[in-house]
């Protein structure tokens, strides 16, 4: 599988979603990494330390987006991401459906393949479901794993 690995560019969002190490594994089982330049340097991760691993940096988020068939984040895309997802494209995040409609609606139009759920680290493993939420029921029948 080819995976990617953009820098966040939510507010405030410094981690990035996998470690050199992560990316060692990914490459030693046969997968190929791509790490968007500068994405792990304010979680403390060098881009040197990724290419000494055998992942690939790319310059830009589009770059990243554009060759991977799985997008690895921390945390839900944002606005200037939803035009980069493409159809049937594995997005694995903590997605917060019931509380953002505008991201909701942008993974049903993108045709996103799979989502990760929300897991509220106590209970279960779960997207929250805001009653009413159409855009939310839509994307159920898509992932039925969110319900």
């Amino acid at each position: 599988m080819i995976i990617g690995i953009p820098k966040e560019i939510k507010n405030n969002e410094n981690r990035v979603a996998l470690t050199p190490a992560g990316a060692q594994e990914l490459v030693k089982r046969g997968h190929t990494v791509y790490v968007q330049a500068t994405a792990g340097v304010n979680s403390g991760f060098a881009d040197e330390a990724y290419t000494a691993v055998g992942a690939e940096i790319l310059p830009t988020i589009g770059d990243v987006y554009a060759r991977a068939e799985m997008i690895v984040k921390v945390k839900e895309p944002i606005a200037p991401e939803y035009k980069l997802i493409r159809k049937d494209q594995l997005v694995f995040t903590f997605f917060h459906f019931a509380s953002s409609e505008p991201l909701t609606r942008a993974m049903i139009d993108s045709g996103v393949r799979n989502c990760q759920r929300y897991c509220d680290g106590v209970r279960d493993v779960r997207v929250r479901r805001k009653p009413g939420n159409a855009a939310y029921r839509r994307l159920q029948l898509r992932c039925p794993e969110t319900g």
